[in-house]
């Protein structure tokens, strides 16, 4: 069955950065579109970043756009997000996403 496993999430100093990973594995993972998405403690999940299965395209939301990069590797059935000037407002559980999969997600608190 599909399988995301997200890591690298951690406490942050705003301005700081991370690197998401998530391991992908009972799908065709280089044939697919994936995402990021992320939720806030009660609030509802806000999409972050896309990327078509061969990593030609990506698309981000406005509040991460120039900030944060998407990328895959597909022979190693993995998907990144590089997050860089974070801000407290990233704070959120991120998930990678493919099709209504996703992971159990990875925790980024941004905080001095």
């Amino acid at each position: 069955q599909v399988q995301l496993v997200e890591s690298g999430g951690g406490l942050v100093q705003p301005g700081g950065s991370l690197r998401l990973s998530c391991a992908a594995s009972g799908f065709a993972f280089s044939s697919n579109f994936m995402s990021w998405v992320r939720q806030d403690g009660g609030k509802g999940t806000e999409w972050v970043a896309g990327i078509t299965k061969d990593g030609d395209k990506t698309t981000y939301a406005d509040s991460v756009k120039g900030r944060f990069t998407v990328s895959r590797d597909n022979a190693k059935n993995t998907l990144y997000l590089q997050m860089n000037d974070l801000k407290p407002e990233d704070t959120a559980m991120y998930y990678c996403r493919y099709a209504l999969s996703r992971g159990q997600g990875t925790q980024v608190t941004v905080s001095s």
